[in-house]
């Protein structure tokens, strides 16, 4: 089979204006619960796109840690690629995708960092391993071998045996603040249903994208 011939039918369900909430964060809330509910492998991942000052985008998958209705929050290296496009431009696109419920979700934004007592609690909360971990490895850098960040584990589970982890301040969150945001149901012969919900003053737009 070559790649051309790949394809996968929608068929699942539909996705009308009438069937979606005014307010897209309850609509994401319903989605999210559906998708909890379908046991999806780490359901909290998303890809997240960022470009430099130039304008070069890159992406990775990253995992949301929260969300309410002051927007999407993730953890990261502040010094790591992504840390550096975010402070030359303040632009992000997040995108879920749910292939066991043929569903994508797309939200386009500011970003900015969370709060040094938020980023704080989370950290606090995370197993000692990644705790270290967030020590251990210069993100993005280029390294000689492996044996760089086992040594720099070893040195950092030394350094604060028998006592607190403390948060490293190149370490913490960020929070994406909704512009726009996309909830996209599979439909066959890829007549998808796209619903675009657009923040305007204080009020959120919904609009129909031709798939």
């Amino acid at each position: 089979m070559s790649i051309s011939d790949i394809r996968q039918e929608y068929m699942r369900e539909s996705l009308s204006e009438g069937d979606v909430d005014q307010n897209p964060f309850l609509q994401f809330g319903r989605w999210w619960n559906e998708a909890l509910g379908a046991e999806i492998i780490e359901v909290n991942a998303m890809t997240l796109a960022t470009a430099n000052a130039a304008g070069k985008p890159s992406a990775r998958v990253v995992l949301l840690k929260g969300y309410d209705e002051k927007g999407f929050v993730f953890f990261s290296n502040y010094q790591s690629r992504k840390g550096q496009e975010i402070e030359e431009n303040a632009q992000a696109t997040l995108l879920f995708f749910w292939k066991e419920l043929e569903r994508q979700v797309r939200i386009e934004g500011k970003i900015e960092k969370i709060s040094t007592e938020e980023s704080d609690e989370y950290f606090h909360s995370r197993p000692e391993g990644s705790r270290i971990g967030a020590w251990s490895s210069p993100q993005s850098q280029v390294i000689k071998d492996r044996s760089i960040i086992e040594d720099n584990v070893r040195h950092y589970t030394e350094m604060f045996a028998g006592s607190a982890i403390p948060r490293p301040e190149h370490w913490g969150g960020y929070r994406v603040i909704p512009e726009a945001i996309e909830f996209w149901q599979g439909r066959p012969s890829r007549l998808h249903d796209r619903i675009l919900y657009t923040a305007e003053n204080q009020d959120w737009i919904i609009q129909r994208l031709a798939p």
